[in-house]
Parts: C-alpha cells; sequence; structure tokens
C-alpha cells in the first residue's frame, strides 16, 4: 500500500469516527464510555496521520 493510500485510508477512518461521536451525542442517553473510546482512537488516528505527512 503506498503512503497516500494509507493515509486516505486512515483520514476516511477518522471522519468516520467523528461521525460516529456526533451520532452518539445526538442520541439523550448517550453512552459516555463509548464516546470517550471513539475520541482515543480519533486522536490516535490523527497522530499517525500526523506522522505519515510529516514523512512525505
Amino acid at each position: 500500500m503506498t503512503m497516500q493510500a494509507r493515509i486516505r485510508k486512515l483520514d476516511d477512518r477518522h471522519t468516520h469516527l467523528d461521525t460516529q461521536i456526533t451520532e452518539e451525542l445526538k442520541h439523550p442517553a448517550h453512552d459516555q464510555m463509548l464516546i470517550s473510546a471513539l475520541k482515543k482512537q480519533k486522536m490516535a488516528l490523527k497522530e499517525q496521520l500526523n506522522d505519515l505527512r510529516r514523512q512525505e
């Protein structure tokens, strides 16, 4: 997989996580533990993306 393809894949996953978080927050009784887990995943992806973009 090329670096550009990996960046696109990670960026798509990051966007998907953002959507999941937004949708979960719309629920009156949202699951705070799930939201926290999703935010941690999103942050980890952002760090990976930043590292890959610096390597380009």
